[in-house]
């Protein structure tokens, strides 16, 4: 038993360790940073980036300097087609058997968790219908180049895979397949920090936490 209580210190021990070094890594990494000279334009196209604590979204308008996602996200896709006429549209990349079987947090499993941190499923995009959005404690805007903006919608459209797409949570927002894999490595938010990185803005290098994305905008 002596021994027995030892090993499971010890592999306690060692998991602790794996959870400090990981938060000490990302604290780090989100603290240098990427594009560092970069300043926000006085006038361009204002998109937004929001935060819920766990997971960052962009926020990108439907139509803006020659980018239409129209030919992507289509009013079919929604369970109410007539909600396709918002002006916004807020996407999201994660593990797609996480994101479609969470609706909500109280849904969340250790096991579920354990499996899309080990990069051991497909992802999708979320992608969600929205009106003109407000920046608020947790949803910031950011004014892009025209240039820079096409950089980042460049990134997500790369991130678009094949296949039908999937009703979301509610009427306004549906999921997509996927390009990449998810890991503790790469999270929703590094996807989300590499689109703005793509774009040239000001970013921690590796941001697999929001407040590693959101300490810059």
């Amino acid at each position: 038993m002596r021994g027995l209580a030892k090993f499971v210190g010890r592999l306690l021990a060692t998991f602790a360790g794996i959870i400090v070094g990981y938060a000490l890594a990302a604290l780090a990494g989100g603290a240098i940073p990427v594009n560092s000279g970069w300043t926000q334009p006085g006038s361009g196209v204002r998109i937004y980036v929001i935060d819920n604590g766990v997971h960052t979204d962009l926020v990108l308008p439907m139509v803006a300097q020659g980018v239409d996602w129209r030919d992507l996200v289509k009013p079919g896709d929604l369970a109410d087609p007539k909600q396709a006429g918002h002006p916004y549209l807020s996407f999201g990349w994660g593990d797609r058997d996480f994101y479609l079987n969470t609706p909500s947090w109280s849904q969340v499993s250790p096991v579920r968790v354990a499996s899309a941190l080990a990069g051991m499923g497909r992802t999708v995009l979320h992608v969600a219908h929205l009106p003109a959005p407000e920046a608020g404690p947790h949803m910031r805007s950011v004014i892009l180049r025209p240039d820079e903006y096409r950089r980042l919608a460049a990134y997500v459209r790369g991130t678009f895979g094949d296949g039908p797409s999937v009703h979301g949570y509610g009427n306004n927002d549906a999921f997509y397949e996927a390009k990449g894999g998810y890991s503790a490595i790469r999270t929703c938010n590094q996807w989300t920090g590499g689109a703005l990185r793509e774009a040239g803005v000001k970013m921690g290098w590796w941001t697999p936490f929001p407040f590693a994305v959101m300490i810059w905008l």
